[in-house]
């Protein structure tokens, strides 16, 4: 077989069963290739998780159906082992046929606790490996080594001094690739055998992204110091706050190339130095603050062409989109700080990137968006799966948590707001992740999704409005056994009223704190200076001690807190206004919705560039229209800044922990 994948799929033909009972303990079937393919057969499939909303889905949207003498492909899903399919149902055993997947059939040779361990992402360069390598019977240290070779690239006997590790280090954490605790553990085991790594602290760096970048971050300015300084000149001793090396060797080939990147991608912040003239025409330069004109148009064209090389097919994983998406931010940021001649001279070069994300991004959204739905929420990847992932936390950790949903902001918004925080309070820590907003990107969808825990079909009644979201947050904890004294909602925040946070969080038994912060959605909404505007104001915004007294209200309390949005936004130009009467249930800028097929497909003939958007996840009667790429449906002379549709800037929305000194893993 060429893939893992085939020794799955090739038990799903269509027309044997109307109904598949599937027994996946290793979350197989919900991974994006074979969502995909399950899809392309035919089938239809169902997570057997919440016994209510599996109900209400499976009654509603199959029942009805046989009943009426059609026929379904239905694939219901349970992450148990072959043996527990009893468990469901009894109409459900008696109608479906039984199949069981697991990751041990596929692996057999190698540890199933170590594979198991693995995201499903990285099955395929295992597979591949197991077909060349051949391996015997391994145990699990030879599986860990075999893993860690073979899938991530790291060869840990290799390793012989701090240029070999840096680059292991810096390739990895560049791209954000997670690595399982246990595989970590084996790599520091054996780098521990060399005396050379003594005074690393690999326990942090290794692991944790956030506190290798800090790392560097401490030591790039020894580095200047060295390089301004020349060979053989002794520096200052400097104090650092995280133990290790001082001196690392940034200028090796194979590091040099990661750095120049990190600089770019804003990873790392350049700083200032007293010899920046004399460090100009170096390669160091990168990482040296300075606001000239040239210095930017340079880090802009380094970005452009780094975006460029990187730019997801529509086969990639989402995981490849959330990088893209973060560097894309970051070219927004850049490229509305310069203006007039540098602006309209980058111009150009933007919008041609631009231009071919738009096709890109919405052809991957075509194919894979729907296979997000169902994936498991740890880590989190769509809206609706913060709350299972907060309830983890909860019930493994014990601990309080709070997820602060900031309306309406977007990627390149928060990076405004973090370098206001990281220049104002160096305390605070920034874990930074993505997640995707639920299409179309309204408040009343995405972010009651966001509360519900559940896909937009399960609150079908409340779609056109936000009223429900204390409700539907109260209903997801109280199914996790919580009291409604153990869970907080507070919306319309963002302008001194901490203490009124404050006197809701003193409640003694309160564990749970859903917040809306509501600022930036109403900038938005009053914006008309585009963009820019948009940073701009945001900027201010951040520069007042609100969010940091929120932060620091929530961290003294003992949350674990977390920063999301429930959607980006975009200026978009007009492209005229649909005249269909009151016929559309909602009039928005970047999206129509209408009860029924027919009437949008109407409008759509006036508006072929459109984008009719399927209905996975919405309910029955939700028809969306997206206005084309970049516009809205408002007179083609104006422009605004708006939300509603497909581009990745309101799709991909910012996941953020916010930490205190502690440097916990999300």
């Amino acid at each position: 077989m060429n893939s893992w994948r085939d020794q799955i799929l090739n038990e799903f033909t269509p027309n044997v069963a109307k109904l598949t009972l599937a027994a996946d303990p290793d979350g197989l079937l919900l991974e994006e290739g074979i969502l995909e393919g399950v899809r392309d057969r035919g089938f239809e499939l169902i997570p057997f998780e919440d016994h209510i909303a599996f109900r209400y889905a499976y009654e509603s949207k199959f029942r009805s159906r046989w009943d009426r003498g059609e026929h379904t492909d239905l694939v219901v899903v349970l992450r148990s082992q072959a043996s527990d399919l009893n468990g469901l149902p009894f109409d459900l055993l008696q109608a479906g046929r039984k199949l069981s997947f697991n990751l041990g059939d596929i692996f057999p040779n190698l540890s199933y606790p170590v594979v198991t361990a693995l995201e499903t992402g990285d099955l395929d360069a295992l597979y591949g490996a197991q077909q060349r390598h051949a391996p015997g019977q391994l145990g699990d240290n030879a599986t860990k080594e075999f893993v860690l070779r073979h899938v991530f690239e790291i060869a840990p006997e290799l390793i012989k001094q701090p240029s070999d590790l840096l680059r292991v280090l810096l390739r990895r954490h560049y791209r954000g690739r997670r690595i399982p605790d246990a595989l970590d553990a084996r790599f520091i085991q054996i780098l521990r055998q060399n005396k050379v790594f003594d005074e690393w602290p690999l326990e942090i760096i290794v692991s944790d992204r956030e506190a290798f970048f800090a790392f560097l971050q401490e030591r790039w300015p020894v580095f200047l110091d060295q390089a301004s300084a020349g060979a053989g000149k002794d520096i200052e001793p400097c104090n650092l706050s995280m133990d290790g090396p001082v001196d690392l060797p940034f200028d090796h080939d194979d590091i040099r190339v990661y750095i120049d990147n990190l600089f770019i991608e804003g990873l790392l912040q350049p700083v200032p130095h007293a010899a920046a003239d004399s460090l100009k025409d170096s390669w160091v330069h990168i990482g040296v603050q300075d606001a000239s004109r040239e210095d930017q148009l340079l880090r802009l064209d380094k970005l452009i062409a780094n975006l460029n090389s990187s730019l997801p097919s529509e086969e990639a994983r989402h995981t490849e989109w959330f990088r893209f998406a973060r560097g894309w931010a970051e070219l927004i940021l850049l490229f509305h700080e310069m203006s007039g001649s540098d602006h309209e001279d980058a111009f150009q070069k933007v919008q041609s990137l631009r231009d071919q994300l738009d096709e890109r991004f919405t052809g991957w959204l075509l194919k894979r968006y729907a296979g997000l739905v169902n994936l498991p929420p740890a880590p989190p990847v769509m809206l609706h799966h913060m709350p299972r992932f907060l309830a983890r936390q909860v019930e493994d950790d014990a601990v309080k948590v709070a997820m602060v949903v900031v309306d309406g902001l977007a990627m390149d918004q928060w990076l405004v707001i973090r370098n206001i925080l990281n220049k104002k309070y160096p305390g605070l820590r920034f874990r930074e992740q993505s997640v995707f907003a639920w299409v179309p990107t309204l408040t009343s969808v995405s972010r009651q999704a966001a509360f519900a825990g559940k896909a937009p079909a399960f609150f079908p009644n409340s779609i056109m409005t936000t009223n429900k979201e204390p409700a539907l947050w109260a209903q997801f904890w109280a199914d996790q056994r919580l009291s409604q004294q153990e869970v907080i909602f507070m919306k319309g925040l963002g302008d001194g009223d901490v203490e009124n946070v404050a006197e809701a969080l003193s409640h003694p038994k309160a564990k749970v704190a859903g917040l809306v912060v509501d600022k930036v959605d109403k900038i938005m909404h009053g914006m008309e200076m585009g963009t820019a505007g948009m940073h701009n104001q945001v900027r201010q915004w951040a520069e007042q001690p609100y969010l940091h007294s929120l932060f620091e209200l929530l961290q003294d309390k003992g949350y674990r807190i977390f920063l999301t949005s429930d959607h980006g936004n975009i200026e978009a130009a007009g492209c005229g206004r649909p005249k269909e009467g009151g016929v559309a249930d909602l009039r928005g800028e970047r999206v129509r919705i209408y009860p029924g097929a027919i009437l949008r497909d109407q409008v759509k003939e006036r508006f072929p560039d459109a984008l009719e958007w399927g209905s996975a996840g919405l309910p029955e009667n939700y028809f969306a229209l997206i206005a084309p790429a970049r516009r809205a449906f408002i007179n083609e002379k104006i422009s605004i800044v708006g939300h509603g549709g497909v581009s990745i800037e309101e799709i991909i929305v910012p996941l953020i922990q916010i930490e205190k000194e502690s440097m916990n893993a999300l």
